[in-house]
């Protein structure tokens, strides 16, 4: 009843508003159906190349397929911005039809939770407020339904491979986040944990009896069979380009550093509070008089464009100077991991320690890469109620920062109606769920949150009526990445000090 009903609020949204992601994807069906494999990656008449792996690259052209009974002018290359009312129908039922498989790995991840917090009335049962959680989740519904993007089925993947790792189903959950990986690279950021997990669980078969690592059952098969896994998946995906001599090209697809640090507008994570900290410091120096106007870079990137930028004040970033910074914010999770095991659990965190990791500290991160952060928390949401109060600020900071995304007027109610009506069920089944314990939050965090409706009045009603509008457009923007950073920032450090400071019994240790 839940997946028939959210698809057909799909349905009922097929008509809105969608971004330049349209006309991206319908450039990809177009490309992989008319042009030969060596050229794929090479093909350069619309600004929007193909970026993504090979098996997403596969994926476009079995649609084009299907397309061309639709409106085959759509799979002409040379038609930019093409949009008629059967291509619009079919792409939006294209990603519809795909969350099949969404709403199937939630039905996996349900089975997959334990009954000690049982209740009489279906709908305050775990099972059901995850599955809520889960095929309701806002960001989902707006990025992938009005935005447009195929993250349904990328995240179903995801969460069918967690499912199949906590079932002990090692081999298919490593096979799934392999084929994962080769249709979104995105996904490398939560590897560590994938990686490490199946090392301690797998790899290695047996604990001692106060939990540390049996070092003799280290078995050589599962790593064979490990490896033998991701060869044969990246040498299916890659394997054509490496025989064409294209891996170069694909690989620089893929990685575009030249794009710059942050993304269309701030995402709300680390590098946001340093840009607004420079732009504070450019501003007083200025009227300080301790900087030179005429030395100060033009370029802003609060413009809305994905160009490279120089800091006035502060020390520019390199893209290795975040993967060094990522590499470092991922380390004490991953040892965690490795030295505090507490089976599927413990991956959990570490996973969601990891997408945070990265998308508070990764180069050039896009605002909806946090779903990949709150979609694996809902796990872990309805377990233990400090972690449904770690949920509740990242799930409500984090959808609140996608709001951005839909700037329409006709999209302004459809966005604040479902961003209230998720938000409302998550903080009732959950605090129905946690009744018996303490708050889930505290009195300076329901502040915070609460916060965020003068924020959003002002954006979308107050500002647009003000002389500010004119001169300093990107107000709006700055304000909503910035606050929402310090969400963000607090519930990631805030679930690493959860997970540091926890103590774990000897019995589950060794489990």
């Amino acid at each position: 009843a839940l997946a028939l009903g959210v698809s057909f609020l799909k349905c009922l949204l097929i008509p809105a508003y969608y971004s330049t992601d349209f006309e991206v994807h319908r450039n990809w069906l177009a490309i992989t159906h008319n042009l030969p494999l060596s050229q794929w990656y090479y093909e350069a008449t619309s600004e929007w190349t193909l970026d993504y792996p090979p098996f997403f690259a596969w994926f476009e052209y079995v649609l084009s397929h299907i397309a061309k009974y639709f409106d085959p002018q759509m799979l002409v290359v040379e038609n930019l911005n093409y949009a008629s009312r059967a291509t619009i129908f079919f792409q939006r039922l294209s990603v519809i039809f795909t969350d099949t498989l969404f709403i199937y790995a939630v039905h996996e991840c349900c089975r997959c939770i334990n009954g000690k917090r049982s209740a009489k009335d279906i709908l305050e049962k775990p099972t059901f407020i995850l599955a809520v959680l889960l095929l309701w989740n806002f960001g989902l519904l707006i990025v992938d339904h009005i935005h447009f993007q195929y993250n349904g089925f990328l995240f179903g993947l995801m969460l069918l491979s967690v499912a199949r790792l906590c079932q002990k189903r090692y081999l298919e959950g490593a096979l799934l986040f392999a084929v994962l990986l080769h249709f979104k690279h995105i996904f490398v950021y939560v590897a560590p944990a994938y990686g490490i997990y199946l090392l301690r669980s797998y790899c290695f078969t047996a604990n001692n009896a106060d939990g540390s690592l049996k070092w003799r059952s280290f078995s050589f098969l599962h790593v064979t069979l490990l490896g033998l896994i991701v060869c044969l998946v990246s040498a299916l995906s890659l394997g054509p380009f490496l025989v064409l001599g294209q891996l170069p090209q694909v690989i620089s697809r893929l990685f575009p550093f030249k794009r710059g640090l942050c993304h269309a507008y701030w995402a709300p994570n680390f590098w946001a509070l340093y840009n607004a900290m420079d732009k504070a410091l450019t501003i007083l120096g200025l009227k300080c008089n301790f900087l030179d106007g005429t030395k100060i870079p033009k370029a802003s990137m609060t413009g809305g464009l994905v160009q490279e930028f120089q800091h006035a004040v502060l020390p520019s970033v390199t893209p290795l100077a975040t993967l060094i910074c990522t590499f470092i914010a991922i380390l004490p999770s991953v040892f965690c991991l490795w030295f505090k095991p507490q089976g599927p659990r413990g991956f959990l965190q570490c996973l969601v320690l990891c997408a945070l990791s990265s998308f508070m500290f990764g180069w050039h991160v896009h605002e909806k890469a946090i779903l990949l952060a709150i979609l694996p928390l809902s796990l872990l949401s309805i377990q233990r109620a400090k972690d449904a109060g770690i949920y509740l600020i990242l799930a409500t900071t984090g959808h609140f920062s996608l709001f951005p995304l839909l700037f329409t007027a006709p999209e302004l109610p459809i966005k604040i109606l479902l961003m209230l009506l998720f938000t409302v069920y998550s903080f009732s089944s959950l605090k129905s769920l946690f009744r018996r314990e303490r708050p889930l939050l505290n009195w300076l965090e329901t502040i915070y949150l609460i916060q965020l409706v003068p924020l959003e009045i002002f954006c979308e009603i107050i500002f647009p009526l003000t002389p500010w509008k004119r001169h300093f457009p990107f107000v709006p923007l700055l304000l909503t990445s910035v606050y929402c950073a310090l969400g963000i920032t607090y519930a990631w450090l805030k679930l690493y000090v959860s997970v540091l400071t926890e103590r774990i019994p000897v019995r589950q240790k060794a489990e």
